[in-house]
């Protein structure tokens, strides 16, 4: 039969065939088909709707199956909402919708067609006895007497099907399977399906809340039997907590993923405390070794991150320049990244732990361990904290200037008083896994006394194939410190021990040229004064203010007193705003920074511009980079004696010697008296007399100074040079070649000399400034006298040596 009905599209809601309830409507278009079907025969669809957020609900977002239900009562109530009273009738298919301004459907009765009558006897049967135990284990069903007893006496399948599956307490979608089933038998075995699986839920869910109470009781029992060790601990003399607190360190020992070896130690340690009476200092000495072992990491470990790109671009961003210590740390990095190895995975999908054997065979693919050697202030430190970063590991900084007890590496023992590991494993606690970059800083400081030498324990350290067992006296069993990264920085190779120096790979980081350093003031320095002193936007330094802060105010191969400068420079100009305040932003020029900086504390060092007698330009290395070195000879009437003054070591005086000697020997071939050593007093003077100097590079300076005064012929003094000599007259190599030309630049010198055996060191300096030396190689001495010296001329600068009158030095510089 063909029905045209108003549409009610029903919420989370499915009416059944044979049931009578109220249903709650409050949309507009539900409302108005309400009003309808009153009007009319009081018919109506009741229908769910897909999906429960539509609004408003069209015949494709309605299902194809809905009830034809006749309205009883419409009770208005007062949110102008109604509640309607419906009583269902039968099944009914939706054809087509009728157009209105409400939603309104041409509907089909669906047939019901009867099944097997044996079949649906017993099907009947079994599912009356199945409702009956559903709706005792149910505890969400509600149903009376009167109900229950309704539903066993109903004969007809099909009404029975409809009426269990209008109380039970099933989906949107089964009840909707239900009510779509025209066919009698295949909508009762639905129900009956429905109904044993939820039969089987129940009785899982007493099979589990029964193992639950018989663990809740095993539980019950053990805290009733620990309350009971509580109690008799205290009456033993013990602390109330004791049991709670060995139990709360077995769990933290179960869970700190320690090998087989020092778990079981670490629970024979727990062993010993439960033995301990309360209050012993025994007791307390174990209670920190076993905190000390739960503490440090065992197997956390931070996701690495092995990208050279990222990491150039991070060492870009934090430092101007070093391209050459920059490129080292990526090849070294470009090695770890190609013999990385994945971490295998075991049954359980969880990290399998590496033998030794495999991460010592880990450890010989890697590159060695760096040592970061460079002045004070150029940025080793700070490379060290690029790296983590770029690697996304954890940073631990550790300093060892002036460390001297070997305790300080390896620990103190146990049996002492407030004993606790060294730095070592400090330091691995402190990062909390077992793979962080650990830079240990001043290595180059570590000192030795009766307590012991700490550079021989820093010897297994520092050993990749020793460093996975590192043996801490504190702890007492081995600790792998094969995934550490060490980076190790220092000012000067020379006082570290050669065979931790054998285990280290040595990046030199010369100090910054002064265009380097002007960059670094100004793109970070700078700035960031600024900011922390309230000044950005405000105040405005000039490259030329810059560079006069770097020549006159600070003499360093780093920039760390040009940031105190600046620093200085904020503070000054921050305390002229506030008590004389300015518009706009203020410029600070050349000119202005002894307002703020006082009278400038250093000459920049310039060379002299004429010839002279006995006067020599020379270039020394010293912590701070290069500087310029003259060095004065005066020849006097006398008896052959050599006077060196100037705070001078061992070497330089040895080479005055070395110089006097050549001199002696080649005397006749540069024009001097050959008997000089005999009438003549040589005094040899270094200017800036309180600052010690030492070392050979200075000698062809000292002989060109020394033959210069014995034979009063001027030295060029805008040619410096170094290179040690020999007696022999040969030149030989030295180091801080760049430094020392750097300086020469610096000071107005276009034109150097350097040994020959320095020539491939040429490639160290900067392109724009090679470009801008001109740069002679030296084999001998002869060669860098006939550059240097000049003729004497027809009246002498200075008197000859065997004159009365003694030399005139030249001005130092």
């Amino acid at each position: 039969m063909i029905w045209e009905l108003p549409v009610v599209a029903l919420r989370n809601m499915v009416i059944l065939p044979g049931v009578t309830m109220n249903i709650d409507v409050g949309r507009p278009k539900s409302k108005r088909a309400v009003d309808e079907a009153q009007s009319a025969d009081r018919r109506v669809l009741v229908i769910t709707q897909k999906e429960v957020a539509t609004d408003d609900p069209m015949p494709g977002e309605l299902f194809e199956v809905g009830t034809l239900a006749v309205i009883k009562q419409v009770v208005r109530l007062p949110d102008n909402t109604y509640q309607v009273l419906v009583e269902s009738q039968e099944r009914v298919k939706v054809l087509d919708q009728v157009p209105g301004s409400y939603l309104r459907v041409r509907v089909e009765t669906i047939d019901t067609q009867p099944g097997n009558p044996d079949e649906l006897r017993v099907l009947m049967q079994e599912t009356k006895s199945a409702f009956e135990e559903y709706q005792r284990q149910n505890k969400t069903l509600r149903l009376d007497n009167y109900q229950l007893e309704a539903i066993k006496t109903l004969t007809d399948a099909g009404t029975l099907a409809d009426q269990i599956a209008h109380h039970a307490t099933w989906t949107l979608e089964e009840k909707q399977a239900i009510l779509d089933a025209s066919n009698e038998q295949a909508r009762l075995t639905l129900v009956l399906q429905d109904l044993t699986r939820d039969l089987e839920r129940f009785n899982m869910d007493k099979k589990v809340a029964g193992r639950v109470k018989e663990q809740m009781d095993a539980n019950q029992r053990e805290y009733y039997l620990r309350e009971q060790m509580k109690a008799i601990g205290k009456e033993l003399g013990g602390g109330e907590e004791g049991p709670a607190e060995v139990e709360a360190l077995r769990e933290k020992i179960e869970a700190a993923g320690m090998p087989a070896e020092v778990k079981e130690k670490a629970l024979k340690e727990l062993a010993r405390l439960e033995r301990t009476p309360g209050g012993s200092p025994e007791g307390t000495v174990v209670r920190n070794y076993i905190d000390w072992l739960t503490d440090v990491p065992w197997n956390k470990r931070d996701e690495e991150i092995l990208d050279i790109v990222r990491t150039r671009d991070i060492l870009d961003d934090d430092h101007y320049g070093l391209d050459d210590v920059k490129e080292r740390i990526l090849e070294f990095l470009a090695v770890r990244q190609l013999t990385h190895k994945p971490d295998e995975l075991d049954e359980k999908g969880e990290k399998k732990q590496r033998t030794a054997e495999e991460r010592i065979e880990d450890s010989e693919l890697r590159a060695p361990i760096l040592c970061l050697v460079g002045p004070p202030g150029v940025g080793k430190t700070s490379l060290g904290k690029s790296i983590a970063r770029s690697l996304n590991r954890k940073f631990i900084r550790m300093s060892l200037g002036g460390v001297r007890d070997e305790a300080e590496i390896r620990g103190h023992r146990r049996t002492y008083i407030g004993s606790m590991p060294g730095r070592i494993i400090q330091g691995m606690k402190t990062a909390g896994v077992v793979n962080p970059i650990m830079l240990l800083d001043e290595i180059d400081k570590m000192a030795s006394d009766w307590r012991g030498d700490p550079s021989s324990a820093m010897l297994e350290v520092l050993d990749p194939e020793q460093n996975h067992t590192f043996q801490d006296h504190y702890l007492e069993v081995p600790y792998d410190l094969s995934q550490v990264m060490f980076i190790t920085t220092a000012n000067s190779l020379q006082t570290i021990p050669r065979p931790l120096l054998d285990r280290m790979e040595v990046i030199q980081i010369p100090g910054y040229t002064m265009p380097e350093k002007l960059q670094i003031a100004k793109r970070y320095r700078l700035p960031r004064q600024l900011r922390g002193h309230g000044l950005e936007n405000r105040l405005e330094v000039t490259d030329a203010a810059l560079q006069r802060i770097i020549e006159e105010y600070t003499q360093e191969a780093g920039v760390r007193n040009v940031d105190r400068m600046l620093s200085k420079l904020s503070r000054k100009a921050a305390r002229e705003l506030l008590q004389t305040p300015w518009e706009g932003v203020k410029l600070v020029d050349a000119d202005d920074v002894p307002h703020y900086l006082g009278i400038p504390m250093f000459k920049p060092d310039r060379m002299e511009k004429e010839a002279q007698v006995g006067v020599a330009q020379g270039l020394a290395w010293t912590s701070v980079g290069g500087t310029m070195l003259v060095v004065e000879a005066l020849a006097t009437p006398g008896t052959g004696r050599i006077n060196m003054t100037g705070s001078l070591g061992d070497v330089m005086k040895e080479s005055v010697q070395a110089a006097v000697a050549y001199l002696r020997k080649h005397a006749a071939e540069y024009g001097a008296d050959p008997d000089f050593y005999k009438n003549v007093d040589l005094h040899v003077h270094f200017p800036d007399g309180a600052t010690p100097k030492d070392g050979p590079s200075a000698g062809i300076t000292i002989a060109t100074a020394v033959i210069s005064a014995i034979t009063g012929r001027p030295a060029r003094m805008d040619i410096a040079m170094t290179g040690e000599i020999s007696l022999r007259g040969r030149v030989l190599p030295i180091g801080g070649v760049k430094e020392k030309l750097l300086a020469a630049h610096q000071g107005g010198i276009r034109e150097v000399i350097v040994p020959k055996d320095n020539e491939p060191n040429l490639q160290d300096l900067p392109e724009g400034i090679r470009g801008e030396l001109k740069i002679h190689t030296a084999a001998n001495v002869g060669e860098v006298l006939e550059r240097i010296l000049l003729d004497a001329p027809e009246q002498p600068v200075s008197p000859p040596p065997t004159l009365s009158k003694p030399a005139q030095p030249g001005a130092s510089s």
